[in-house]
């Protein structure tokens, strides 16, 4: 790595424009970095994810709560009921039931937070060695300042962002796994300045450093960092290379040091962390919308019996002077004002806070649900579904788009050998066919990998008698053309590698018998079925994305020359020799690899004259050191020799998904869910999972980014709006170069990170900058973004369009800054309900952004499980959680709303007829006690059941007919439409009871008649409750025991507490409390009363009948009638995009070469700068034996 001195003060961007850079850092110089933090603020090393602490969580979390416009609805009512000369309840028939639900929700807002707060503390409080005077001291994160010195050892976790400093490896590389930053498992090598390697090599040379770093502000750029460091005079340029960013790993690598550049929030990881949204679901954002509709009927209906109140009332004075109708001589005005306070105090149970306590227990048990599904239980590492939210189990069945990232979520980390083709034979089985193959026993070989599984004992067979020449080249090649390094744990080789294809490759060779043992710079030692062999190397020709293979030059024992080559298919078949005959079989083997979503490879080689051996070399080192255009004099270089190859095979490798991956994509996009893949990987490792997981197939035209740019580029010049007008973004005749290319395919999008930073770079800043009238036009008026918005702004949108008419979607090379961005773009554009799902600390954004976060508990710690929603334990329960808990849970909630609108309009409504019959007085039509206990008790436990246990179809019938899941995206279970649907059938049942109660009991004075205001209003709460009893009856489709006991216990409750409720004793001691004293006993045991009451009941639900009558069996939907679905399942062909991914007749493979590798290994080894020496480690435990760091005990190169 070449380091740069320079001279001058400006720092250079990107662009190439002069920045000023003042993030200024002082190694071992607290005063001074605190100073420059008075003016910039610093922050320290600890984290804070949770939301609340003691002085905060009361007024912070009520703040919340009262977002709820419910909420402030009971509070407004609650202070009404406090003035005595409105009040027609008590105050606490009101405030009780709101302190309740707001304990109840705080107490599960402070659950989660406290386990947040848990997961802070344990990593704040995570040790580490901080240089403190002379000497490092046993610390804790949360101790780091910016200008500390730390020291790391080998697998620790980077505490905060570093310049590496030195390490004990060779010219102080530093390995890191950066699996929580990017996804990526294979190492990465950093690389500290060549002039802090050689002077900060003790502990003293450190603690007297004090060279000061001035870089960029703290940001989120994990790609990027430039700086300088200022030591003795002198300045070095810094960039990327020499970071250690906070959240990577330390392997393959003893001990390093490092200098804190950002530390806590300021670090890059953090700066990708969003903050904790408050989530709320469709449902919830509609009934605070509805809460405004119900209250403006509320506030209709008690203005307009008010104003008739005044007018009753001067009209009775006028007609009826001798009676004094209102009191100190009010006026009718001032009258009708105390009115209408006092109807809003008696009809304020419109909108029912029962209702909400009901709904929060129905979420829990929901939740509950899920916890307790054994389909979504993983024995293997003991883990259930964890629902870690109790509020957003119905948007579970209204997702519209899933993003996914890759690393630990579709796969499981593990690259596997499967197959290989050597010569005309394939060896290795079906993956179906392991399960009935015995595991090959590779005992004979004492450097065997026990980890390693083959299952064709054919193979093992032909290596062992060793009479293959063809055989042997191939394994040998695989034992020497890479770029891996070794190491030994006591005797056993341990494998590190750039990629994890090249690591499963030379693990097979070792089991087959060719071991890799060791490599200097120029020699590579192997054991080949027990005989120890040194091959010289001559030329190491790296890989590298253009390239698509690498190379091997090297001179073996008995002195022979020969190039080993292995790559992609088509570059490696293009250079085989024109005499080669086994290309055909070859290529027929890679096709069948590729149907079965292998990785394939092909190797081969050649013996190279000593003569022309001796005219390329010369060649070789002159283009080795080229000054200008090196690369390109290199790879003309490589050309010359990389020709006329012998063929010896193919090799594949299973990239090891995680069980049932494939079919759960397919499940999705067949219930018209868009999944879209976001991963730090590289793009060719990305586009390989993605036909492995059947996301993308050989049908699919991929969009490149030049044709994604001229679609965009064109959408930003006609700036039609395209998407609103309704018109396909890929049919219209707007895009001239690539409409007729596109139209009617499949296509799918695949795109990098820096496209995406150019098309969404900057959205989050510009939202900001909108105004305010702006976003609420937006979010009321629904008003079209691109009427305000910039350039940029219609690149946006025009990408969204883009991409959500597409079939598959993989954005590669994301920060998790720019997940989260993807998320929150199809969000703000689409207004559709997003789901991610991810396992690790670069997923968190993106969890936290969507409207349901899902965290798997995977092998990247627990990060994306404590940011998450829901916790899963493999990809594939998605199925379960989103098809069967997610679409009963709406089912169940959308029917629960309905009927709880519907019940509480038909009760509280009577007290609008009955105001025209007591002079608008608002006198209560029942007891006080019905109307307590109306939907927490006598109605309670009907539309409890439907809310817990209903179902339209099984969980088995749900996951075939992924279809039925279109009903929740839509949301066509609960709508304003239906709502208006509630209200007339409780309007009806109100106006059904009442009346017919009424006409029953109006004149009916007599002896054995009743028409007192007492048991007319107990006949009419009778009414209406067997009217709402018989309603919900024919409302559940799925009875259950529980079901139908509290259809029965409803009723029951009712007498008994009634008869309760009006017993002599109570009335004695409260008579204003409970004036009722004998009147359900007196007035039921008429059995005209018992007729009333049931022809009140029957005419009240006649027009619910006759509308489900009319729904279901003359105007049919895709709701109601389920054989629709499995008519359509027979008959049609699925056209979701992607039936199956791979075509018999397809010509198309996928060569998967090391796509996770990083280029610039080969220098390392050729240089010898990856590798160790015994001299020179010999000097550097000398060096550092203050230190008290014991050297690693790595396998000694010759």
């Amino acid at each position: 790595m070449n380091q740069k001195e320079i001279t001058n003060t400006e720092i250079y961007d990107d662009g190439g424009n002069a920045g000023n850079y003042t993030w200024q850092v002082k190694a071992n110089d607290r005063n001074f970095n605190r100073s420059i933090s008075k003016k910039r603020k610093y922050a320290d090393n600890s984290i804070k994810t949770s939301k609340y602490n003691v002085l905060t969580f009361i007024p912070l979390n009520l703040f919340e709560q009262f977002h709820r416009v419910a909420n402030i609805y009971f509070l407004f009512i609650i202070i009404l009921q406090m003035v005595p000369a409105i009040s027609t309840v008590p105050w606490f028939a009101i405030m009780l039931p709101l302190l309740f639900l707001l304990i109840i929700r705080g107490i599960k807002d402070l659950i989660d937070d406290i386990s947040r707060s848990k997961s802070d503390k344990a990593i704040n409080n995570r040790p580490c060695d901080i240089l403190k005077g002379q000497s490092f001291c046993a610390e804790k994160w949360k101790d780091i300042q910016v200008g500390d010195i730390v020291r790391l050892q080998k697998d620790d976790f980077v505490p905060a962002d570093l310049l590496l400093l030195y390490s004990l490896e060779p010219n102080s590389l530093c390995y890191v796994e950066t699996a929580d930053i990017d996804g990526e498992t294979n190492l990465k090598f950093k690389q500290a300045l060549m002039i802090t390697h050689k002077l900060l090599s003790t502990t003293e040379s450190m603690a007297a450093f004090n060279g000061k770093v001035t870089c960029e502000e703290a940001n989120s750029n994990l790609h990027i960092f430039t700086g300088t460091l200022e030591w003795n005079a002198e300045k070095y340029s810094l960039d990327n290379e020499h970071i250690l960013l906070r959240g990577c790993r330390i392997r393959n690598t003893e001990t390093c040091y490092g200098l804190v550049i950002y530390a806590g929030i300021d670090s890059k990881i953090m700066r990708n962390c969003g903050k904790v949204p408050v989530k709320k679901t469709n449902l919830d954002m509609m009934m605070n919308k509805l809460v405004i509709i119900v209250f403006v009927i509320l506030i209709f209906c008690c203005l307009s019996l008010a104003i008739t109140s005044g007018f009753w009332a001067k009209w009775f004075m006028e007609h009826h002077s001798y009676i004094p109708p209102l009191s100190n001589n009010a006026s009718p005005a001032y009258s009708a004002f105390l009115t209408f306070w006092g109807y809003v105090i008696l009809m304020s149970t419109i909108v029912p806070m029962s209702m909400y306590i009901t709904l929060e227990f129905i979420h829990l048990v929901h939740s509950m649900f899920i916890d307790w599904d054994l389909e979504m239980y993983f024995p293997e590492n003991n883990t259930p579904a964890k629902a870690r939210s109790t509020s957003l189990s119905d948007l579970l069945g209204q997702v519209e788009y899933v993003f996914s990232d890759k690393t630990g979520t579709l796969t499981r980390n593990v690259m596997a050998f499967k197959k290989c083709c050597i010569k005309t034979q394939i060896y290795g089985t079906n993956v179906e066919n392991e399960k009935n193959n015995q595991v090959v026993d590779f005992k004979w070989n004492k450097y065997a990998d026990n980890k390693f599984c083959f299952y064709d004992e054919s193979l093992i067979e032909t290596v062992r008698q060793n009479e293959d020449e063809i055989l042997r080249e191939f394994f040998r090649l695989l034992a020497i053309c890479h770029t891996v390094m070794v190491d030994r744990n006591k005797d056993e080789l341990v494998y590190q590698a750039a990629s994890p294809d090249e690591e499963a490759l030379v693990t097979a060779a070792r089991n087959f018998g060719y071991v890799f043992l060791s490599r200097t710079q120029d020699s590579i030692t192997t054991n080949e079925l027990g005989v120890e062999r040194t091959y010289e190397v001559l030329a190491l020709m790296d890989f590298n994305s253009v390239r698509k293979r690498m190379s091997i030059l090297v001179k073996d024992p008995e002195g022979r020359i020969k190039l080993y080559t292995k790559g992609a298919d088509d570059v490696i078949l293009a250079r085989i020799h024109s005499d080669c005959t086994d290309g055909e079989i070859t290529e027929k083997a890679l096709e069948m690899f590729g149907r079965e979503t292998l990785r394939t490879l092909c190797i081969a080689y050649k013996e190279v004259d000593v003569s022309f051996y001796t005219k390329w070399i010369q060649r070789y080192h002159e283009a080795s050191v080229s000054l200008q255009n090196r690369a390109e004099f290199l790879g003309m270089v490589y050309e010359e020799i990389e020709t006329d190859l012998q063929l010896l095979g193919a090799t594949a490798i299973e990239d090891k998904l995680q069980d049932h991956v494939p079919e759960t994509i397919q499940l999705l996009k067949d219930g018209n869910i868009k999944v879209w893949v976001l991963t730090g990987d590289k793009q060719e490792t990305a586009i390989n999972i993605g036909f492995s997981c059947k996301l993308l197939s050989d049908d699919m035209e991929i969009l490149d980014e030049k044709q994604i740019w001229d679609i965009l580029d064109t959408y930003w010049e006609e700036n039609n709006n395209l998407s609103n007008s309704g018109q396909d973004l890929l049919s219209i005749n707007l895009f001239r170069k690539h409409g007729d290319s596109l139209k009617g395919k499949k296509i799918g999008l695949v795109v990098n990170g820096d496209l995406l930073g150019r098309i969404l770079g900057t959205c989050k800043k510009k939202q900001d900058k909108i105004s305010l009238f702006n976003r609420l036009a937006d979010k009321y008026f629904k008003r079209e973004q691109t009427q305000y918005q910039s350039e940029e702004n219609l690149k946006e949108w025009a990408f969204v369009d883009l991409a959500s008419q597409c079939q598959a979607v993989i954005c590669c090379r994301v920060t998790p800054k720019q997940k989260s961005m993807v998320v929150q773009l199809v969000k703000r554009y689409k207004q559709v309900t997003t789901l991610a799902i991810g396992d690790g600390a670069n997923d968190v954004n993106m969890i936290k952004t969507a409207d349901i976060g899902v965290g798997i508990s995977g092998l990247e710690g627990t990060q994306a499980v404590q940011s998450s929603d829901y916790a899963l334990a493999q990809f594939c329960y998605l199925q379960r959680l989103l098809f069967v808990h997610g679409r009963w849970s709406y089912l169940r909630i959308a029917k629960f709303l309905r009927y709880f609108f519907y019940k509480t309009f038909a009760s509280v409504l009577n007290n609008v007829w009955f105001a025209f019959f007591n002079g608008f007085t608002a006198l209560m039509v029942y007891d006080s006690w019905f109307i307590a206990f109306y939907s927490v008790n006598f109605t309670a436990y009907p539309v409890l059941s439907l809310g817990l246990f209903e179902q339209d179809v099984s969980a088995k019938v749900s996951l075939k007919l992924p279809e039925l899941y279109k009903v929740g995206q839509i949301g066509s279970l609960f709508t304003y439409k239906l709502f208006c649907w509630s209200l007339l059938k409780g309007i009806m049942t109100s106006l059904a009871t009442f009346f017919i109660t009424y006409g029953a009991f109006v004149d009916a004075a007599g002896p054995d008649g009743i028409c007192d205001y007492q048991s007319f209003a107990v006949t009419l709460a009778t009414s209406v409750l067997l009217a709402v009893t018989l309603e919900i009856a024919f409302e559940i489709s799925y009875w259950t025991i529980l079901s139908g006991l509290a259809v029965l216990i409803s009723p029951v409750s009712y007498f008994l507490l009634s008869l309760l409720m009006q017993t002599n004793p109570l009335f004695k001691a409260l008579p204003t409390v409970f004036p009722y004293v004998g009147v359900s006993r007196t007035v039921l045991k008429y059995g005209y009363i018992w007729l009333i009451i049931l022809l009140a009941g029957v005419t009240s639900v006649v027009p619910s009948l006759i509308a489900s009558f009319v729904t279901k069996h003359i105007c049919p939907n895709q709701v109601n009638h389920r054989d629709f679905y499995k008519a359509r399942q027979k008959s049609e062909v699925n056209t979701v995009a992607m039936t199956t991914p791979f075509n018999r007749g397809s010509l198309r493979r996928r060569s998967s070469y090391a796509f996770s590798h990083k280029e610039g290994y080969a220098d390392l080894i050729t240089t010898g700068t990856s590798l160790r020496r015994t001299k020179a480690r010999e000097s550097v435990a000398s060096a550092l034996s203050t230190t008290k760091t014991e050297l690693p005990n790595s396998l000694d190169y010759n």
